[in-house]
């Protein structure tokens, strides 16, 4: 079967509703919203309260299925050091600090979906990230 279709969402865990966003992204491809919402809240009720990215496959005939990634670091790097948002100005601007230890939990639960092989690379990719955010990291 042709995929005629590829979505890519950012969706809290455990709840997809028809309504917008997820329905105004997902009603022009045709797929059924409702079920969609079912079968994507079954599937993240365990992580409830992250953000969970979803890349959606529709086919010809308007059937799909998904795949759920890791939550995106920069909201992981905010729930370790309980901040609401990053720097405006970046490093410039210190907002929070995460321990070493706190930065390889972060990469190991990121490495699936990171462009690397080791847990070591992952930490040096979250790390900047973290940067970026105007958060430091005690080494």
């Amino acid at each position: 079967m042709e995929i005629v279709n590829k979505i890519k969402l950012q969706i809290p865990a455990g709840k997809a509703t028809p309504a917008p966003p997820v329905g105004t992204v997902l009603g022009p491809a045709g797929i059924n919203l409702q079920e969609f919402c079912t079968k994507y809240n079954d599937a993240t009720r365990d992580k409830m309260g992250d953000i969970l990215p979803v890349e959606i496959n529709v086919y010809e005939d308007r059937s799909f299925d998904f795949v759920i990634k890791t939550p995106p670091a920069a909201f992981l790097l905010k729930k370790a050091c309980k901040i609401n948002k990053g720097s405006v100005n970046g490093k410039n601007d210190i907002v929070g600090t995460i321990s070493e230890a706190s930065l390889r939990e972060i990469a190991e639960t990121k490495l699936p979906d990171l462009n690397c092989y080791t847990v070591e690379d992952a930490m040096k990719i979250v790390e900047g990230t973290a940067l970026n955010m105007g958060i430091k990291v005690e080494k």
